[in-house]
This record gives C-alpha cells, sequence and structure tokens, in this order.
C-alpha cells in the first residue's frame, strides 16, 4: 500500500552517496570554537531552533573535543549567518510548528485535513514531543509546509484520494517511519566514515533484528559506541522516553528489511576498511 522508496528516499540518496560529510566549521587548531549555547546565541536562535539548524545541515560542528562535546567555529556561524540571508532568514528556515492544530493554521485548513495530510505521507515530521499525556506531538518546518501549500493547492480542499482513503481505512500512520527516514538520512549525510555510517543503520533496528544481522559481539559494540545519541528533544522521564525510543526503531517489516540490506552494505565497506588499517571503527 505504501512505497518504502518513497518514504525512505532522504536515507536511500545519503546511504548511496555519503555526501555532505561532516568535515567540521573548519581545520585550523587557531579557530575560535564555541559551545552550543552560545552559538545559538550568536545566532539568535533559541537551543530548540540552534539543534534543527545543526540537524538539518545548515550549521556544521567542528571536530568533537575528547569529552565529546560539539564545538562550533566562528568562521562556520559566519558562514552560516550569511548563507542564509542574515539572523530572521535562518530563523525562518529552521522554525517549526508542533501539532495538527498549528500545522493546519500554517496551511489554511482544518486540523482533521492536516492530520490526514501527515498520517498519509505527504508532509514529513521534522521532529517530535512527547507530552505530559505520554502522547506523540510531531514537528513540522513551517517554511515546508507552506512550500507544500504552493506546491499542491489541490490537496488542500476537495475530497481526499484514493490511495489516501485506503491508507485511513487501513489505520495506517506513515509518521513515524517518515520522520525515520529523515532523521537517519541526515545523519548519514553528517559523516562519511563506514563505521560511523553503519552505527547510525544499526541504531534503528530492534535488538533482535540487530543481533541476527550482526552476529559478532565485538562488532556490536563497536557499533553500540559509536551509535548517534537520541535527538533533541528526546524525553528523560522513563515513562515518556519509553514511548519516544518506539519511534527510533524501524516498525513493519519492509522497513525493517530496508535497514538491515543498508546495514549489510555499510558493513562491508567497514569491515573491508579494518582488514586494511588493521582496526575496528572509525579511522
Amino acid at each position: 500500500m505504501m512505497q518504502m522508496g518513497t518514504a525512505l528516499r532522504d536515507v536511500e540518496v545519503a546511504v548511496c552517496t555519503g555526501r555532505d560529510a561532516a568535515a567540521g566549521g573548519g581545520g585550523g587548531d587557531t579557530e575560535v570554537l564555541v559551545g552550543g549555547v552560545q552559538a545559538a546565541g550568536e545566532l539568535g536562535l533559541t537551543r530548540g531552533e540552534f539543534a534543527r539548524a545543526v540537524q538539518l545541515g545548515m550549521v556544521r560542528s567542528a571536530r568533537p573535543t575528547a569529552g565529546g562535546a560539539a564545538r562550533y567555529a566562528r568562521a562556520e556561524l559566519d558562514r552560516a549567518r550569511s548563507a542564509a540571508g542574515g539572523a530572521d532568514a535562518l530563523r525562518e528556515r529552521v522554525e517549526a510548528v508542533a501539532g495538527a492544530e498549528a500545522g493546519a493554521g500554517v496551511l489554511g485548513i482544518g486540523p482533521s485535513r492536516f492530520t490526514r495530510l501527515a498520517r498519509c505521507g505527504h508532509v514529513t515530521p521534522v521532529g517530535y514531543r512527547i507530552n505530559r499525556y505520554r502522547a506523540v506531538v510531531w514537528l513540522y518546518l513551517a517554511e515546508e509546509l507552506r512550500a507544500f501549500a504552493a506546491r499542491e493547492p489541490g490537496m488542500l480542499r476537495g475530497t481526499a484520494p484514493e490511495a489516501d482513503r485506503e491508507l485511513m481505512a487501513a489505520k495506517e500512520d506513515l509518521r513515524p517511519r517518515r520522520w525515520r527516514g529523515r532523521h537517519v538520512g541526515l545523519l548519514l549525510r553528517r559523516t562519511a566514515d563506514p563505521w560511523e555510517r553503519a552505527a547510525v543503520l544499526a541504531s534503528v533496528l530492534p535488538e533482535e533484528e540487530l543481533r541476527a544481522a550482526v552476529p559478532d559481539p565485538g562488532e556490536r559494540i563497536v557499533l553500540a559506541a559509536l551509535a548517534p545519541p537520541p535527538p533533541y528533544g528526546h524525553p528523560q522521564v522513563p515513562a515518556s522516553a519509553a514511548v519516544a525510543l518506539r519511534l527510533l526503531k524501524a516498525g513493519p517489516p519492509e522497513e525493517v528489511h530496508w535497514y538491515r540490506t543498508s546495514l549489510d552494505f555499510a558493513l562491508t565497506g567497514a569491515r573491508g576498511q579494518s582488514k586494511s588499517t588493521g582496526e575496528s571503527g572509525p579511522t
């Protein structure tokens, strides 16, 4: 009923090309580096907005420090600010709205229609929050919603297309897998190292699937050590974190199969690197 190639388009491109590897904000030893809070302030962004700018590749971090904290070169902040057309333009690009009512407001439609558009995969979330009732609240880029309205005005009125009616009748909800596809694709674009790329793909697989895909305990240890942290906004409260954790793992069989196949491909490259260097892990 759904096409996984569409749902995972961003991931496919990143797996195949490995482009936009995170080379950092510059390479000089004399370069001035600042922390995330200061970087956000210098760009005039909130911490959430800055996290989205980093997530979307609008701001690139320098190589991690010994303690692992992300640092940002002031030259990179200047580049991001000028590339976006100024602080106000950058803020507009990372502006997000939360939930169906807010998303519907941007599109000028009712919340129920917006929910149907999102559940059927016409708009893709950029993040999530877990509210006090432990319900998932999806975040959407306002800029992308406006672009969708301009591109697909017919979707904002009239009856739903047959494909959407079939998805809704089957109680499908493509938002989690669409978000996973976007999230994984963005992570893959930030590194060219084969072990780190394999770790990104491994992090999406349920534990039993990962064990079947990677039977070597030593390799699983390497992949776990390189696994990306949960995205910004992931809750710390255990009950809410348990809800959010389900969003991080592939669910439908065809989605799991796609990630397993992609992981097999990535591990082939990573193991080849290890044979050439004599080490397991990124070089």
